[in-house]
């Protein structure tokens, strides 16, 4: 597929996707800005990062695991004891880790955060379990802030299955949990920023820290000398438009909640207008699809490309998360009147014919050259109004932003096919198609496998019982049965009369 023309519109200069107010909780410019790719490369920046914090470190997330090393390889110190050896060391510091109460349970990895640890039993640092939230939500936020000068969010917990390299080859002694046992590849994003968006999280995590505990925790008092930050990181983008979007579940025990993500999520599928590329754990929001819908049936609308997980565990994401995804993508692949769709899974070579899929935990989404979000929200309806989530965005106008974006999105291409992200960059450049690209680099062993199926046969519409265990807002259980019932039997009734 090759772009030939672009259209007037695609040539006039665009409306900005970041609107304070309506889809930003806050905005401002960030003194540097990186993208993590994967968990080595998060997990070693963290270490570096959290050994520079002076006063503060807050540590928000779906779970948490102490028993993790940072650096597995090259040191056998776990998470829980830098924090207690840094708390020893400065007599100023304060450890805060608010973790979702339901976290260990569900991983039933970190049980251990019910009961006393040696590494906790410190009296600067302090541990809150999470249990306010709706009827099936969770505290689903991946969230580290030190000295509120800077800040790490994305997709990643600190907890165990997490960490993996880039080569995210099958045999990897150091991928392991705490207790020994291997497990699969995995694929995620997180970043970092300093500056004015990192007090956004801090501020963040303070609020929810006083609605948990009562504690009101002033800011931290600003010390001289530069944000702390890794030596040998170089940032992504500098002074950069940035935006903090949340969300949290709207009237939710009288408090007003946030759904700014969910609006920017709407807003940058919008905006794109030759490229978006997507990244994410879940693919079953139908809201969602509408909007790429009209994206695809636009005659000059973007190539969208999405990289989503296939594989299912247990029965809530086989029956639910995966046949909803199988439905919306037959959705798409029905309205894809221009050919400008493709939706893949990961895989990496197993053995000398066999391949493994690369879970894909990352929340991304790049529009053109010119806008990128990463944070915790997935793209299926809990993330737009249940469980609390917060992504960064970045949105740039500049010739050096642009060449950040595109450099991003294309070393994450890159990273899935086995390739290099000039080799990506050298195409799109030539053809002006991400499609184009994946075609003619997508040969590799290691690579992108698109989802297969027939669209002209299967259902489109979401699973009875989506809104039972995939809701989008909080819910007493009687009125989702009811509805439940009444469409079970609207469907059988149609089906008999026809």
């Amino acid at each position: 597929m090759t772009v030939t023309a672009k259209s007037k519109h695609q040539n006039a200069r665009p409306d900005p996707i970041i609107k304070p107010g309506l889809n930003a909780w806050r905005s401002a410019r960030a003194e540097k800005v990186a993208f993590l790719v994967d968990g080595a490369e998060y997990f070693a920046r963290l270490d570096q990062v959290l050994r520079q914090a002076q006063r503060s470190i807050f540590i928000i997330g779906w779970d948490f695991n102490p028993e993790i090393r940072l650096r597995p390889g090259a040191s056998e110190e776990t998470l829980g004891q830098l924090l207690r050896d840094l708390v020893d060391a400065k007599p100023e510091l304060e450890v805060r880790l608010l973790i979702w109460g339901m976290g260990p349970v569900y991983s039933s990895r970190s049980l251990k955060m019910f009961g006393k640890m040696e590494w906790s039993d410190h009296p600067r640092i302090h541990i809150k379990l999470d249990f306010d939230h709706p009827l099936r939500g969770s505290h689903h936020q991946k969230v580290v802030s030190i000295d509120d000068r800077t800040a790490f969010l994305g997709g990643i917990d600190l907890t165990s299955r997490r960490w993996d390299d880039r080569s995210h080859q099958i045999d990897n002694p150091l991928r392991v949990s705490p207790d020994g046992t291997a497990y699969g590849p995995v694929h995620d994003v997180q970043t970092i920023v300093a500056g004015p968006p990192a007090l956004f999280v801090a501020d963040m995590a303070r609020d929810r820290w006083r609605r948990q505990t009562g504690e009101v925790l002033q800011p931290t008092r600003q010390t001289h000398g530069a944000n702390p930050w890794p030596e040998d990181l170089p940032a992504a983008l500098t002074d950069c438009n940035t935006a903090l979007a949340l969300t949290e579940a709207w009237n939710w025990k009288g408090r007003r909640g946030h759904r700014e993500a969910i609006r920017l999520t709407h807003e940058a599928l919008r905006a794109a207008q030759r490229h978006l590329y997507i990244e994410t754990q879940y693919l079953a929001s139908f809201g969602i699809a509408r909007t790429l819908a009209k994206r695809l049936k636009a005659r000059n609308g973007p190539e969208v490309v999405v990289v989503v997980t296939r594989e299912s565990h247990g029965f809530f994401e086989q029956a639910m998360m995966g046949q909803n995804r199988n439905r919306l993508i037959r959705r798409l692949k029905r309205v894809d009147r221009y050919n400008r769709l493709r939706v893949f899974y990961a895989v990496t070579p197993d053995g000398e014919e066999g391949e493994k899929e690369i879970i894909v935990h990352s929340k991304v989404i790049i529009v053109d050259d010119r806008f990128i979000r990463v944070g915790s929200s997935n793209l299926n309806n809990r993330s737009e109004g249940l469980d609390t989530e917060c992504d960064l965005a970045v949105e740039t106008r500049s010739a050096e932003g642009h060449r950040a974006v595109t450099s991003i999105r294309n070393d994450l291409l890159a990273e899935h096919m086995g390739c290099t992200a000039e080799e990506v960059k050298a195409i799109v450049e030539e053809t002006g198609s991400l499609i184009a690209a994946i075609d003619r680099l997508n040969v590799q062993r290691r690579g992108l496998r698109p989802f297969e199926m027939v669209r002209s046969e299967g259902d489109t519409d979401s699973l009875v019982g989506t809104g039972l265990f995939d809701p989008k807002q909080p819910f007493w259980p009687i009125r989702p049965i009811v509805a439940l019932i009444r469409r079970t039997a609207g469907r059988l009734a149609r089906r008999l009369l026809r």
